[in-house]
């Protein structure tokens, strides 16, 4: 009765790693233009990538100060979004705010703070520096939600909580049927 009581938390252990997982997972930034804390001398657009298809994008471009500088609305292609920026950014300090509606259906959320040191030789606005174009996965950006291990230890808990009441069950039933 324990064999088949361990074989069954087995099996919904596995499952429960195949299948829990990307049920309860959202959509998650895996790069971004300008990446997270990079020292760029000049910024044109902004660029998201996320893992999968996301819908109704906000992107917001500001300073330390909170003057905005992005420019239009989001533009969305597939996992990712586009967002212009208007005219030349001065030199400090910057955060890209973001919110997108993942694929299934939950808003996701971030920010990217990022540091523009312009060049005085250089005029106009430059490409973002070689750094400046790395992937953000490592940090999702304040993203909320359970993560998937979470589900998978309750759930396994559950499940040997429910083995271990079923082996009680079959020993009690044991000792009933045993002559005196």
């Amino acid at each position: 009765m324990k064999i088949r009581a361990f074989l069954l938390l087995g099996l919904a252990c596995t499952l429960l790693a195949v299948w829990g997982t990307p049920v309860s997972a959202h959509d998650s930034l895996r790069s971004s233009t300008p990446a997270k804390n990079a020292v760029v001398s000049g910024l044109d657009h902004i660029e998201l990538e996320f893992s999968a298809h996301v819908s109704f994008p906000v992107v917001i471009l500001h300073d330390a100060a909170g003057h905005r500088f992005e420019s239009g609305t989001p533009r969305t292609d597939g996992p990712t979004v586009t967002e212009a920026v208007a005219g030349p950014l001065p030199s400090g300090s910057y955060t890209v705010a973001w919110r997108v509606v993942s694929s299934d259906g939950h808003p996701v959320e971030g920010e990217i703070p990022f540091t523009v040191r312009s060049s005085s030789t250089s005029p106009g606005r430059a490409a973002p520096s070689a750094g400046a174009r790395a992937t953000a996965a490592a940090d999702s950006g304040g993203q909320s939600g359970i993560p998937g291990w979470v589900w998978a230890v309750l759930a396994g808990l559950v499940v040997l909580g429910a083995a271990a009441l079923l082996s009680g069950r079959g020993n009690k039933r044991a000792e009933k049927d045993e002559p005196s």
